[in-house]
């Protein structure tokens, strides 16, 4: 889902010290759209924030985006 996608990309690009490195892909089914969100080595602290809590935001924010689609999401951050 390519607006779900660029939301994430937005979010992550604005928390990050190396923007270019953001990568965002996605897998959808019927129901579910499952997006991965790679970042720099550095940056991958900046994204889960203190105990999860930017992470578990920005999980929120793009789950929140979702509704309008009708479609489940699950947001993972890969090495």
């Amino acid at each position: 889902m390519p607006d779900l996608e660029n939301l994430l990309g937005i979010l992550a690009r604005s928390l990050v010290d190396e923007p270019d490195k953001v990568e965002v892909s996605s897998t959808e089914t019927d129901s579910r759209v499952d997006l991965e969100l790679r970042v720099a080595d550095g940056d991958i602290g900046k994204v889960i924030g203190r105990q999860g809590r930017t992470i578990r935001a920005i999980r929120t924010v793009v789950k929140a985006a979702s509704v309008k689609a009708g479609k489940r999401t699950n947001v993972e951050v890969l090495d």
